[in-house]
């Protein structure tokens, strides 16, 4: 038996698209190309390998055993022949003239801010184009090239051209409001009686998703397009829900929302990525972005705040200490029904559900101000 030969990039391009478009017809349109050039350059790929790649037999083609071996083979030649390119290009062409981002909704905003004030002191000429989405919508627009970096939490079936880097995570916490049914059951709160409240869920706005559901435990739930409208709907009592701690945590210190203790866990964490296709070189000042983000997930030496961020703290400190706050009265309202003394029968009963109280705010994090959490910014 001879050795196999040569194959061309073309011949590996052209097997790639007649699977990934599913049959020869599919293929050549794809490609702009007839149908029986397709064929003849498959053809000519099969007998250069010395193999069959594709059974003909039935009406559309299927792999045969060696095409599924020698398809990831083709799929990695091209891809790194796709690197290659994209990497001469951005070092031929310089720094580039925009950077475009996608975040994942859940990433923390003051980190994203302060990052992105960095990057506009370091690229001042850059112009930044950032968009932000949810679950799997954040690799959709990474995917097909409308972003060309995302942060993005972990996707089932991510495409194969998507390459990711850890860079953090965040802490998730089923809340809900004060006078929430939810927010008076003392303890655990069985996943019987959760299931019977309604819940409120993101929705993904892509497709890679598509039928499956991350952390849905009720019967009914809602489903929202955006983070801030779930946040306006769990601080008037319509349901209940995850939601970043960092987001809640000062409507959780002031009383505006109660963290429930949950069967599944009282709070839960996913990792974060910095996501990119693998085919495509980023710029100077797309890499240095990037590095940014990366480091989230090192430790390092805390950022001070800015000088700016300190007046805003104090401030709203004195404006806290002039006057009672919210969750004083919260506490006084919640306690109200309650205050009769219970008899020694009340007591007797098993499971009385007693109220739960909010946590009373931190000292050093008042209500109603975002504090940015300390991170590390690393010079070009």
């Amino acid at each position: 038996m001879r050795d196999p030969g040569l194959p061309s990039l073309d011949q590996l391009r052209v097997f790639i698209a007649v699977i990934d478009h599913g049959g020869f017809a599919h293929a050549a349109r794809a490609l702009h190309r007839t149908q029986s050039v397709i064929s003849y350059t498959i053809a000519n790929l099969e007998e250069q390998l010395n193999v069959a790649l594709l059974d003909r037999s039935k009406r559309k083609p299927t792999l045969t055993e060696a095409g599924k071996a020698l398809l990831a083979d083709a799929r990695a030649v091209s891809l790194k022949v796709d690197g290659m390119r994209a990497r001469a290009k951005a070092l031929s062409a310089g720094l580039e003239a925009e950077v475009s981002l996608v975040v994942d909704v859940m990433f923390s905003t003051c980190k994203l801010v302060r990052i992105l004030h960095a990057f506009q002191k370091e690229f001042p000429t850059v112009s930044m184009r950032l968009r932000t989405e949810a679950l799997g919508a954040v690799t959709q627009l990474v995917a097909d090239g409308t972003c060309r970096i995302g942060i993005s939490g972990w996707m089932p079936g991510t495409p194969d051209v998507i390459e990711r880097q850890a860079c953090g995570f965040v802490t998730m916490v089923p809340v809900v409001a004060p006078d929430h049914p939810l927010a008076h059951i003392d303890g655990i709160v069985p996943t019987g009686v959760l299931r019977e409240h309604t819940q409120l869920v993101l929705t993904d706005r892509s497709t890679l998703t598509q039928g499956q559901d991350f952390g849905v435990l009720a019967l009914r739930d809602w489903r929202l397009g955006d983070l801030s409208s779930k946040h306006a709907l769990l601080r008037n009592g319509i349901g209940w829900g995850n939601m970043p701690l960092e987001f809640v945590q000062w409507d959780l210190d002031a009383g505006r929302l109660v963290q429930l203790e949950i069967a599944e866990g009282s709070s839960f964490s996913f990792p974060l990525y910095v996501i990119r296709r693998g085919d495509e070189e980023p710029g100077p000042a797309t890499r240095w972005l990037m590095q940014q983000f990366l480091d989230l997930a090192q430790p390092g030496e805390p950022m001070p705040l800015s000088e700016r961020e300190q007046r805003e703290l104090a401030a709203h400190a004195a404006q806290l200490a002039a006057q009672p706050h919210a969750y004083h009265a919260l506490s006084e309202c919640a306690s109200a029904p309650h205050q009769a003394p219970a008899s020694s029968a009340d007591n007797g009963k098993a499971g009385a559900a007693k109220p739960r109280r909010p946590k009373p705010p931190a000292a050093d994090a008042p209500a109603g101000i975002a504090v940015a959490a300390p991170i590390s910014l690393r010079p070009r």
